[in-house]
């Protein structure tokens, strides 16, 4: 009678263990734009929308996991062997379903809402990835181990972003300030906004986004609008360096303090374009640019 009660009593209790194991198991996180996804296990399946949440997934040690992306998801090399289904702004849905995902990651300035709301309607679990300064590349990293079960590997990637970026700060963040004008496209003439992260990159360097108040967040130029604020720096970014002709471009604007004084800088667009670690290599490469310039300004000329 005593060993059938104690049986019973382990039976109970490993039910008891098994239960709390399941409940300890589920995941839930709340998203950018404030919604719960809630995951029973970690995802084995995932399909990223966007570049920079395929760079994200590899980072936290989940790049194995993920079973479909998008165009110019190049980074790692790995990332170039995962099958497309489409572009961030146009993707088939078809492919998504058909790979069967556990977790589909879409940027909602990027993807956009219709798409997003139309993958929830397919009975897809998505997750919205919008970091929207640079402490939040670290929050994601965060969430996104989380989802994949890399947890311990993502808060390690975690602290070296954030101690790297606190490092950038105390750096860079009391220097001179410099105006600066960021060239994202030449025809047409694309800058971005203060609200963008990049622009929070070259406040980090100590630097002033001349068309911070511009409206909308990527706005269209004129070369005009350029001469006017007169910046004391151009930077110029984009995927390929041959365009670094944009730069040379500018030459036949001499009335411009960057060009008579030779401060034309060029920064790869995939160090600052994604948010993801390699933004803080993109910073990095910004601030001593700047840094350059400053040396040659005496002090009355910075802002």
């Amino acid at each position: 009678m005593l060993i059938m009660v104690r049986l019973k009593a382990r039976v109970v209790l490993l039910v008891f263990l098994c239960c709390v194991e399941l409940v300890q198991a589920e995941i839930s996180v709340i998203d950018s734009t404030g919604a719960r996804l809630t995951l029973s296990r970690p995802a084995q399946r995932i399909v990223s929308l966007t570049p920079h949440l395929t760079e994200l997934l590899f980072a936290v040690g989940a790049g194995e996991q993920v079973v479909g992306t998008v165009d110019y998801s190049d980074y790692p090399p790995a990332a170039l062997k995962i099958p497309r289904v489409g572009a961030y702004n146009s993707i088939s849905f078809e492919a998504i379903v058909n790979l069967s995902p556990d977790l589909v990651l879409a940027w909602q300035s990027g993807n956009g809402g219709e798409m997003v709301a139309r993958l929830r309607a397919l009975g897809l679990p998505v997750y919205v990835d919008e970091p929207d300064s640079l402490a939040a590349i670290g929050a994601s990293l965060g969430k996104l181990g989380q989802l994949a079960g890399t947890e311990h590997e993502a808060e390690r990637v975690m602290i070296a972003y954030r101690q790297k970026l606190l490092d950038l700060r105390r750096v860079y963040s009391q220097q001179r300030p410099l105006s600066v004008f960021y060239q994202i496209w030449n025809d047409p003439l694309l800058t971005i906004n203060g609200e963008h992260l990049i622009s929070k990159v070259i406040k980090l360097c100590g630097g002033r986004n001349v068309f911070a108040n511009a409206v909308p967040l990527v706005p269209t130029l004129s070369v005009e609008s350029v001469i006017a604020l007169n910046p004391q720096v151009i930077v110029a970014s984009s995927e390929k360096h041959q365009r670094r002709e944009w730069l040379k471009a500018w030459e036949a604007w001499p009335m411009l303090d960057a060009v008579k004084s030779g401060r034309l800088y060029f920064v790869p667009a995939s160090l600052l374009q994604r948010h993801t670690p390699r933004l803080l290599e993109g910073a990095v490469l910004l601030c001593r640019q700047l840094d350059e310039a400053r040396q040659q300004l005496p002090a009355a000329d910075t802002e």
